[in-house]
């Protein structure tokens, strides 16, 4: 199906005790677990926010 969003998990997955997010994939928790639930629009979204994570949070 050409509206799937591939996942952002690149199989690093240690949550950060001070930020709440991947190291792998800088989602939390709860997006994590809620990803396959969301529709592509949502999915898209959610990677705009990640991006938005990796900047404020280089490693």
């Amino acid at each position: 199906m050409e509206d799937e969003v591939e996942s952002p998990c690149i199989r690093n997955c240690t949550i950060d005790a001070r930020s709440g997010f991947c190291h792998g994939c800088y989602r939390t928790l709860r997006e994590i677990s809620c990803w396959s639930s969301y529709n592509p629009p949502q999915q898209r979204a959610l990677l705009a926010v990640i991006e938005q994570r990796k900047a404020a949070n280089p490693r």
